[in-house]
């Protein structure tokens, strides 16, 4: 009779600090953050690079513009540019400029130089059949035109267009030594060419 008392309230005690154990666990289990939540919260975040952050990476062209222009000098551009780009960037031709006597269209690489002739220079008006006067000023190997080439001494219009396919496939000029590669002109007419040419 005496022991059953303290049998219920064992009992009880004992389902009471089940109950608390269970609450704790519950608090604890709902205090801590998931697996779920941690993968969020440590998942990086990634930014594409911006547009012009890849432009910067790509590596440009620098030519030398000289003759009618307005700003003569080195000028930096992107790579894909045009005789054109280099022009517009060195302040665009000077009213002397003879645009006819360079070739805009004509792609650019690094190290070229552009000449943009003056009208009444020497070499920059179309020659005349047989004058050998109007072939005498430097003529551009990378952008000019079979008929400019044409006119250069000892170079017929069968060299003049092996020189635009040279071009062509292996890019602008970068030494008049080049013109050695090309078949029908050798040492003899390279000393003959030099002075009369600019890369």
């Amino acid at each position: 009779m005496d022991t059953f008392p303290i049998t219920v309230s064992t009992r009880r005690l004992l389902a009471a600090g089940l109950l608390v154990l269970a609450l704790v666990a519950l608090a604890l289990r709902h205090a801590r953050p998931g697996p779920h939540s941690a993968a969020l919260a440590v998942a990086p975040i990634r930014v594409a690079p911006a547009a012009s952050a890849r432009s910067r990476a790509a590596p440009g062209v620098v030519v030398d513009v000289e003759g009618a222009v307005r700003r003569p000098g080195l000028v930096h551009l992107s790579p894909g540019s045009r005789v054109a780009d280099a022009v517009a960037r060195a302040g665009g031709t000077t009213r002397l400029a003879d645009r006819s006597g360079v070739n805009l269209a004509a792609p650019v690489s690094d190290g070229q130089q552009v000449v943009v002739p003056r009208r009444g220079a020497v070499g920059s008006a179309p020659p005349a059949a047989g004058s050998a006067a109007a072939t005498s000023g430097p003529v551009s190997l990378s952008s000019a035109s079979a008929e400019q080439l044409d006119a250069l001494p000892g170079v017929g219009p069968v060299t003049a267009q092996k020189i635009v396919d040279y071009r062509t496939q292996h890019g602008a000029f970068h030494s008049v030594d080049e013109l050695d590669a090309i078949p029908g002109i050798g040492p003899a007419r390279l000393a003959d060419l030099r002075g009369l040419v600019v890369p």
